[in-house]
């Protein structure tokens, strides 16, 4: 196995889709607009139709002829007991099979859901697939779990990277954020009173925690005001202890980005700390779809230059 590296993409990614406004009033002359705000639809659109095409194109080759079946995708998700969970990936799923017709999309669980990953790969029996975690950081899961859970198969499968962080996570983040009242223009002062708890799992491995500060930097760019990471679990700051800190710092106005896939006893506790607003999970934002079937063009890239050797029983993993 050749381990690949796909390539970097932070900085370039369409910001999600919204309906389109009706006219608001003028602004008041001490109002601005967020920096980094992205209220337009079309980028998004445009990556959406793109990637509906890039479905319908990779089933025909130049010559006209039907080409083979590609390799399925596999989301990976970690699985939890609040049903509310399953039922918003599997909503999730179905948004990545409209936006790409005719590709094989299958579902697997780490743990607490079915299916769980074996019984997907095992039904997949020697096929070709790639692995896309639903999860938004490196970590256990992601370097060890899903790797060694695929070289057991007989699948030829290849890891995609995490999630996160991308720019389209940064569009579900302040869409979420809008949906549960933070203002799209605000003046100087509001901006000096406010900031953000990114309220995310947790994980003992520190590349995790630099996958979510990055997300928190990303995201403080958009909104034009600080952005704290915390964590529900294992790792420091706890949700509870930023907004502490932020309050004490002077900032009045702190919301709570629910930095989770889907809802869950993780997302709802951090809610319930939020001082002021706090959005809800990703959930199944269209950026969502978007970024796994990235994830999952990037892997075929990989395939495509030749840069990634495969076997039945061990997975290649991209980082």
């Amino acid at each position: 196995m050749t381990p690949s590296n796909p390539p970097h993409d932070e900085s370039t990614a369409a910001p999600s889709q919204t309906a389109t406004p009706s006219p608001a009033p003028a602004p008041s002359p001490d109002a601005h607009p967020l920096p980094g705000t992205h209220l337009d639809s079309t980028a998004h659109l445009m990556n959406r139709i793109s990637s509906q095409l890039a479905g319908q194109l990779s089933l025909v080759s130049l010559d006209g002829r039907r080409r083979p079946e590609p390799p399925a995708l596999v989301v990976v998700a970690h699985g939890s007991r609040d049903p509310r969970a399953l039922s918003t990936v599997r909503t999730l799923l179905d948004q990545v099979r409209a936006l790409r017709p005719g590709l094989p999309v299958h579902l697997g669980h780490i743990e607490l859901n079915e299916p769980l990953l074996p019984d997907t790969l095992a039904a997949l029996g020697d096929r070709e697939a790639i692995l896309v975690p639903l999860l938004l950081s490196r970590g256990y899961h992601v370097k060890r779990d899903i790797p060694e859970m695929a070289a057991e198969s007989r699948v030829h499968a290849r890891v995609a990277p995490a999630l996160g962080p991308h720019p389209l996570l940064v569009d579900a983040l302040y869409a979420r954020l809008v949906e549960a009242g933070w203002p799209t223009r605000t003046d100087h002062e509001t901006r000096r009173q406010s900031a953000v708890v990114l309220a995310a799992a947790g994980s003992r491995d520190p590349e995790s925690k630099v996958d979510t500060g990055r997300t928190a930097q990303l995201l403080s760019d958009r909104l034009g005001v600080p952005v704290i990471p915390a964590y529900a679990t294992t790792a420091a700051p706890t949700v509870p202890n930023a907004i502490e800190a932020l309050e004490a710092s002077g900032r009045t106005r702190v919301a709570i980005a629910s930095y989770f896939t889907a809802p869950g006893r993780f997302a709802t506790e951090c809610a319930e700390t939020a001082p002021w607003i706090a959005s809800a999970p990703l959930g199944t934002h269209p950026a969502m779809a978007s970024l796994l079937l990235h994830r999952y063009d990037q892997m075929i890239g990989v395939r495509g230059a030749g840069n990634c050797a495969t076997s039945p029983h061990r997975p290649a993993l991209a980082v």
